[in-house]
């Protein structure tokens, strides 16, 4: 078989075995693409390291036709981590090729975390007008996000019934199918309970859109905020106040996990909160935590008073 049926039955393995989401096998597929239309839809057995060393060399040098722009280093390695998961599938199905571990990874430089200071984040979560409904649904959907860590996929999945608002707690089903429990703090759930008084509908998403035509099809799911509009709701606030950051909803992941952390968290219970397979992924944020380790030491060390 040739590249391009293979690659069609890796996505659809992605899908069906690995209960991989929407987004990660669009992704796949936009990424093999790229190498199918590099390698002409070549025999899995020519693939070699001369070939794989004249791809990564074809992704520095590649830059966009429209933008000009050059692929970063760290888009590179999305690029090689495709092809090596591609093969490391083929290897699998017992199909002769290049063995998945001689496909090495670029050095990238580590991305800055963004992350909100206190003063920033307090300006944040209080900028939504609660005397206006979209502004309560706003506000409850900024707090939700801090209080749980929750990516924004996540958030505009959930339903008003999986909330228990009196437990504090509720569950979600993360990337690759991860289940994990996450907790409500007593801002979250004021403001939850607010938004849930003012909804007058019975429609089932948690978080829907004001704006349009009312659509109670199907329980309502045409009236579910996507991620793309919490975005857009979050973005528009960051404007509004002018915050140095340009924050996100993932901003609000990043300053949940620092928050946990500076305050004495340990870093397994914080990985399994954010849903993270992986220790390492959750180690990142041990670098933000550095900075304000430098400063207890130096605040309560002996040393530093002589």
């Amino acid at each position: 078989m040739n590249l391009s049926a293979l690659i069609t039955d890796f996505l659809e393995y992605l899908e069906l075995e690995r209960n991989a989401s929407q987004l990660t096998i669009k992704n796949y597929d936009h990424y093999l693409k790229r190498f199918l239309q590099f390698s002409n839809d070549i025999d899995p057995k020519d693939i070699d390291l001369n070939l794989v060393r004249k791809y990564r060399l074809y992704l520095a040098r590649f830059q966009d036709p429209k933008t000009k722009r050059s692929l970063k280093r760290v888009t590179q390695n999305y690029f090689m981590i495709a092809l090596r998961a591609f093969l490391r599938y083929l290897a699998r199905q017992d199909i002769q090729t290049l063995s998945p571990e001689k496909v090495e990874l670029g050095e990238a430089e580590p991305r800055p975390l963004k992350i909100l200071d206190d003063a920033s984040l307090k300006q944040l979560l209080d900028a939504p007008n609660t005397s206006r409904k979209d502004g309560i649904r706003d506000r409850a959907i900024l707090e939700t996000l801090f209080s749980t860590g929750l990516r924004v996929s996540e958030l505009a999945s959930l339903n008003r019934d999986t909330i228990n608002l009196n437990r504090r707690e509720f569950g979600v089903v993360g990337k690759g199918g991860k289940e994990r429990i996450v907790f409500l703090s007593d801002s979250a759930v004021e403001f939850l309970e607010k938004y849930l008084m003012a909804r007058k509908d019975t429609l089932k998403p948690l978080f829907i859109r004001y704006q349009g035509k009312i659509d109670a099809q199907n329980s309502g799911e045409a009236m579910r905020l996507t991620s793309r509009s919490i975005e857009r709701i979050v973005e528009k606030y960051v404007k509004a106040l002018g915050l140095p950051v340009k924050a996100t909803p993932h901003t609000l992941r990043h300053s949940f996990a620092t928050d946990l952390l500076i305050n004495g968290a340990d870093i397994r219970s914080v990985q399994e909160m954010l849903g993270h397979s992986n220790i390492q992924t959750t180690q990142i944020y041990t670098h933000v935590t550095n900075a304000h380790l430098k400063d207890v030491h130096k605040a309560f060390h002996s040393g530093n008073n002589r």
